[in-house]
């Protein structure tokens, strides 16, 4: 059981948490009374916290020749060892150290560490796993991954992995997002004691350099003064502040789009990053499903984002059109919802409730007008150049072709640019052998264009406020929960308050949900998760031992939990004493792991 690390907040694979140091076992005498600990002049010295990601050479500065030694383990077992940091660890050779270990782990007061290979990984219990093999898929995109996914699917979920020997400014916060929580100074020690001076882009050697490009202590002097040693402790300073970044980007739930621009400045990190994009299982399991974070379409890596290719997928395997209308293709606007900017106001005006609005968009694909607040909709910005790459027009192609070859039309209408949008439809034209009106002469709001839209649909029936709302709310839960999950919950509804802020409510007048339009997601009350569990929707269920909670469910009293919860996701709790709903603050398998950290926020509860 974890005992001595946590985490507190999560962007994908990588984390923020806490290493705890020097605890009173270890700082000083374990049997001084509270009296003596409480005061300041006698209380023994404790080391703060450490947050990860971070460099923690001084908890292992003892350790630091086994991870270079050579080993022999029993039977060739490399996990078989297990490492005690700090004060406690065992001195010798590594036969000795193999002999303290060969029988039985010691229990301990204070952080403890298991060194594991990539290929062979057992669950020791430990606070932190060390890969041993490290070295041999550094600078290897695929095997990078191969190694931390392997590493990461075996090991407890709220256990830190180091690694060793490899952390550079330049390479640090692509590890980070692959989940990697500790590193060491050596490669930047050793780096600069041969001369090499490290930034976050290029590793120069100290003779060209013919000023400093850095302002860090290390790095207040003369050129010409500059000596190796002051090398080392730049590089040091380096990568301290890039894991500074980098803490900052998982808090604030950015590092991807950090990692992106980062990754370009050497090709292996490019590979790795592009190779945890194929981890799908590995990284859409860790990803929340919302989130207050803008997302950057800066490069067309953005296109391979887990948030992109999910929305992309539920929109193509979810969501199912409820109108009966005509359907109008338009382009995206800049400003977040499309429905309140001004080219899709003139064209509301135009249509005027007479068709189903579907915006056209890089890096999203299709976006539904049901689902235009929903996560990640209304929370990307975007390069506009006037021109699309072939990629985007091959991602965007290809979910449209999807959503159309799902949903059926009496009529497609295609109000969008000349420029890249009409190459797009074209090819899903002839790919389906459909019959698509375009309605656009120069500019999609010129007053031609307009007019051309307005006329096409001419004689069709509008469609009501009641029917675009309940349609909204159930697109929100198919979206959420699965494919038909709208119609399984709420068939007979009615709705109150306006489109966002939409309350959704039985036959009875008792509320159900409510639409919340910061993320595009529904949010459940009491009668709305007993009518969730009812139905034939599947239902993400957290199961909690006997206690009823108020504000959170903490990790250690999950009993059970669905494995496809995801951050974010709404979810039923129940346990022998309580039955509430709120939001999952961690993944399904991590809050059935954890032995620390808030598992999920709850909304409403009672009594059993």
């Amino acid at each position: 059981m974890t005992e001595y690390f946590e985490v507190h907040e999560r962007d994908g694979a990588a984390r923020v948490g806490e290493l705890r140091l020097d605890f009173e076992a270890v700082a000083g005498d374990a049997d001084s009374d509270s009296d003596t600990d409480s005061n300041p002049d006698t209380a023994p010295d404790r080391t703060p916290p450490q947050t990860t990601p971070a460099l923690v050479d001084d908890v292992l500065e003892d350790a630091g020749s086994l991870w270079s030694a050579e080993r022999e383990f029993p039977d060739g077992d490399e996990s078989a060892l297990t490492v005690l940091p700090h004060r406690s660890f065992p001195g010798g050779t590594a036969d000795e150290v193999q002999e303290s270990f060969a029988v039985d782990y010691p229990d301990v007061e204070f952080p403890s560490v298991a060194v594991v290979s990539s290929d062979h990984v057992d669950d020791h219990g430990t606070d932190a796993y060390a890969v041993s093999d490290v070295q041999s898929f550094t600078g290897h995109g695929a095997g990078l991954v191969e190694a931390v996914v392997n590493v990461r699917d075996e090991i407890p979920t709220d256990t830190a992995l180091f690694f060793s020997g490899v952390a550079t400014p330049r390479n640090v916060a692509l590890l980070a997002y692959a989940g990697v929580d500790l590193f060491d100074r050596t490669a930047a020690i050793v780096k600069g004691t041969e001369g090499r001076y490290l930034t976050t882009d290029e590793a120069y050697f100290l003779e060209d350099l013919e000023e400093l490009p850095c302002s860090c202590p290390a790095c207040q002097q003369p050129r010409e003064a500059f000596t190796r040693e002051d090398c080392v402790d730049h590089n040091v300073n380096a990568l301290e502040a890039e894991l500074g970044i980098v803490r900052r980007r998982i808090r604030d739930g950015r590092l991807r789009d950090y990692v992106e621009g980062q990754a370009r400045q050497d090709q292996w990190l490019t590979a790795a990053m592009r190779e945890l994009d194929s981890q799908w299982g590995y990284l859409a399991e860790r990803t929340p499903i919302l989130r207050d974070a803008q997302i950057d379409a800066a490069t067309e890596d953005t296109l391979r984002r887990v948030e992109i290719q999910r929305y992309a997928d539920r929109v193509t395997t979810r969501y199912q059109n409820r109108f009966k209308n005509p359907l109008v293709l338009v382009p995206c606007s800049a400003a977040k919802p499309y429905s309140e900017s001004q080219s899709h106001r003139q064209f509301h005006d135009a249509i005027q409730w007479r068709a189903h609005l579907v915006s056209m968009t890089s890096p999203i694909g299709v976006v539904p007008q049901e689902l235009e607040t929903t996560y990640p909709a209304q929370h990307y910005d975007t390069v506009v150049t006037g021109r699309w790459s072939e990629d985007e027009k091959q991602f965007v192609s290809e979910v449209l072709r999807r959503y159309l070859e799902r949903n059926e039309y009496p009529k497609i209408i295609a109000h969008v640019p000349n420029e890249g949008y009409r190459d797009i439809v074209g090819r899903v034209e002839e790919e389906l052998d459909l019959d698509i009106t375009y309605t656009v002469n120069e500019h999609p709001t010129d007053d031609e264009s307009l007019a051309n839209l307005s006329e096409a649909l001419s004689g069709e029936l509008k469609y009501s406020k009641r029917e675009r709302e309940h349609n909204t709310v159930r697109a929100i839960a198919d979206y959420l929960l699965g494919d038909g999950a709208g119609d399984d919950l709420f068939e007979d509804i009615q709705t109150t308050s306006r489109y966002p802020k939409i309350q959704v409510r039985d036959r009875e007048d008792t509320q159900l949900a409510t639409m919340v339009p910061q993320y595009g997601t529904l949010s459940f009350t009491l009668a709305g998760a007993r009518r969730w569990v009812d139905s034939d929707a599947p239902v993400k269920r957290v199961e909690i031992d006997g206690f009823v909670p108020h504000g959170s469910v903490l990790a250690p009293g999950v009993v059970e939990a669905d494995e496809e919860i995801r951050v974010g996701d709404e979810v039923v709790v129940e346990g022998p004493k309580a039955f509430g709903v709120g939001r999952a603050e961690m993944f399904g398998r991590e809050m059935a792991e954890s032995s620390r950290g808030i598992a999920a926020e709850i909304r409403h509860v009672e009594e059993k």
